[in-house]
């Protein structure tokens, strides 16, 4: 297969070509990235010296960069792209609450542009990467199947929600073989620690407080990095264009819970456990059900969600350097505004949603 990975050097996007080469399948990836904040060549390092791996650094949202990529994907590996895999995205809700235009650029306008330029190079299949966050919040029951109505609450769901429709628009309009993926919280090595649990892990090992939003009782459905990267390749062979196919670990949890987990896996005291000022907007509980990609297409989650915590906590304890580097810089002035100043952050953005309102 010849694919094009936009968003490679992030989180689930590095762990999915890694994961690629790792199965030993004839594959040949071209990884578009910007190189974000959240980006790091090094997540790749064990396939770049490959024959078979060509990084090409462009921004999603710029169609001369996009055009230029798939070109040389096309050049460098001799034929047609099989597929587009589409996980390029701002996606922290936090950033979103405090920055929206950025979301609604990558996100939006990056799908938007993605699509027509794979649409120009004829690319066999666009599998477009979302998150169960665009159907907004559950009850305490039940969970989300793929007709769920979209109801986004935060600016980044809103922005991949709109994704989506795009996404879906260009395969009924253009009759272009667009599938949509919609996955649970991911969590695993490499992932950038303002996400939940490595944010937890990396405080633990530094003996330093442990946010926790609100009474630490909103609810997710976690799944392993290298589970999501097995769903995403059956998609990719065996998926049906047209198609939504949710994702998920069926590992429900608190979020007090999985911060609980980290510690005693650890060995670290419940007492780091801070409590801080709940997100605006903040949903109570996600859940995917996944019949359909189980029934179609054979896929399941195999780790369980104990032993996904305990590899991912053994690669942070032997990549302490990773997390510093990751850490350094601007992120440590993100962390201060976002969490050590969190009570002063949320009243700001209320009260500026509160003006936008009166103008209204």
């Amino acid at each position: 297969m010849r694919l094009l990975v936009s968003g490679g050097a992030g989180f689930i996007g590095s762990n999915f070509i890694r994961h690629l080469f790792q199965a030993g399948d004839e594959v040949q990836v071209l990884n578009l990235d910007k190189l974000t904040y959240a980006g790091n060549l090094e997540n790749l390092s064990s396939v770049a010296a490959s024959p078979n791996y060509r990084f090409y650094r462009g921004d999603v949202a710029e169609p001369g960069e996009v055009g230029a990529a798939l070109a040389e994907c096309e050049e460098t590996f001799g034929g047609p792209i099989d597929a587009v895999v589409h996980f390029a995205a701002e996606s922290h809700v936090d950033r979103s609450i405090e920055n929206p235009s950025s979301f609604l650029r990558t996100n939006i306008v990056g799908t938007q542009v993605m699509l027509d330029g794979a649409r120009r190079h004829r690319v066999k299949r666009f599998i477009h990467v979302s998150t169960d966050e665009v159907y907004g919040s559950l009850g305490a029951k039940g969970a989300f199947t793929e007709e769920t109505p979209l109801a986004p609450s935060s600016p980044y769901a809103a922005s991949k929600a709109s994704a989506d429709l795009i996404a879906m628009a260009y395969c009924r309009t253009y009759e272009f073989p667009v599938i949509i993926t919609r996955c649970s919280n991911n969590y695993g090595p490499y992932q950038f620690p303002e996400k939940l649990i490595p944010l937890m892990i990396a405080n633990a090992l530094l003996d330093r407080p442990l946010p926790v939003y609100g009474d630490g009782l909103n609810v997710r459905d976690w799944i392993y990095v290298e589970d999501h990267c097995q769903a995403i390749e059956s998609v990719i062979k065996y998926g049906r264009p047209g198609e939504v196919y949710n994702i998920g670990g069926h590992a429900e949890r608190t979020n007090l819970e999985v911060v609980r987990t980290i510690l005693r896996t650890l060995g670290k005291p419940e007492s780091l456990i801070q409590f801080v000022p709940d997100r605006p907007g903040h949903d109570r509980r996600y859940a995917m059900g996944t019949s359909k990609i189980q029934r179609e297409l054979g896929w399941k989650p195999r780790w369980s969600f104990e032993k996904g915590i305990e590899a991912t906590v053994e690669w942070y304890l032997a990549n302490r350097e990773w997390i510093e580097w990751m850490r350094s810089g601007a992120y440590r002035e993100y962390y201060r505004r976002i969490y050590e100043e969190r009570e002063i952050w949320v009243e700001r953005v209320r009260a500026e949603s509160l003006t936008r309102g009166e103008q209204a």
